[in-house]
């Protein structure tokens, strides 16, 4: 049989795929992505081990990932090893195998690594539409990019998804579970990036049933972002509910929560005698810095000054 050989490199950073074709038979050799790596141990948890693994850029520059690893992740590595001494370990995932040595002093790793990408990972995604750039292996190998979690994304029912949405879902942790809870909630129709918003914001299927309840569940899912980014709690609009504001618009929550407009300076301008405030009404109180001091002093000349009156003699363009 006559041999007919092609030779195709891949080839990103260190990392390179040459494929040699010898009739109908294909063989795939791998050469390694190299870097080094640094480490700590964590006191506050000891299951885990802060990693750093840094390499050079098809460019000159470098890449690095860190992020926190559980001990059962490292093969040949455990707490105790990590103190001092000589280290050889390594992480085997569905993508590829990141294998270590270095040693540690007081805690602290240091060493140089190796990377071999799975050909058998790339071709199952390859097959399920997902492509994979040289350097997109080794961050699927770190953040542990399954054809499971492929597998899901497809399923999900978002519309065309493709390789960099597959790692905003394991990144963000975007499940099955997750998209199904958010839709049950009345949001049906959230894209992919709603999705990763929510988690970025820490929206989930409860925050938004005690918003629900608290009356303040038709703002729309872009109503309880804002009130994720100015930290509105259950807890706020409760006690906003209990001084008669259960009717804000999401704005209006949000604008309380810009201006520092507290269950507390609610009650002070109740006890001072304004009871039926306006939202915006409120706000100037907070934007001049009306207190209850003013408050008393202007009473004392006109026992029915209004909100506005009080703003004009605040910024002097009406004598008290």
């Amino acid at each position: 049989m006559r041999k007919h050989i092609r030779r195709l490199a891949l080839g990103v950073s260190s990392l390179a795929l040459i494929i040699f074709v010898f009739g109908s038979y294909v063989i795939v050799a791998q050469t390694a992505l190299t870097g080094t790596w640094t480490a700590k141990t964590k006191t506050d948890k000891p299951d885990k081990i802060y990693l750093s693994f840094s390499r050079e850029s098809s460019k000159g520059g470098h890449n690095q990932h860190s992020s926190d690893f559980s001990y059962s992740d490292l093969q040949g590595l455990s707490r105790d090893h990590a103190t001092n001494g000589k280290v050889s370990f390594r992480m085997a995932r569905e993508a590829g195998t990141i294998e270590c040595e270095g040693t540690f002093t007081d805690g602290r790793g240091t060493g140089t690594f190796r990377f071999t990408a799975n050909q058998g990972f790339v071709d199952a995604m390859q097959s399920r539409g997902f492509t994979f750039r040289d350097d997109q292996l080794f961050s699927a190998t770190t953040l542990n990019v399954t054809t499971a979690a492929a597998d899901d994304l497809k399923n999900a029912g978002l519309g065309p998804v493709d390789t960099d949405d597959l790692f905003k879902v394991v990144i963000f942790k975007v499940t099955p579970q997750f998209i199904s809870e958010m839709k049950a909630t009345g949001f049906p129709n959230l894209g992919l990036e709603d999705l990763v918003k929510a988690r970025i914001f820490k929206i989930d299927a409860d925050y938004v049933r005690q918003v629900k309840d608290m009356g303040f569940g038709e703002q729309g899912f872009e109503g309880l972002v804002k009130f994720r980014i100015f930290k509105v709690t259950p807890e706020f609009l409760t006690e906003l509910k209990n001084q008669g504001f259960a009717n804000l618009s999401s704005e209006e929550v949000v604008k309380f929560r810009i201006f520092k407009v507290t269950p507390e300076l609610l009650t002070t301008l109740k006890n001072e005698g304004f009871a039926n405030l306006s939202p915006e009404q409120v706000v100037k109180f907070q934007i001049f810095k009306i207190d209850a001091d003013f408050i008393r002093k202007a009473k004392a000349e006109d026992p029915n000054v209004t909100v506005e009156e009080l703003v004009q003699m605040k910024i002097g363009v009406r004598r008290k």
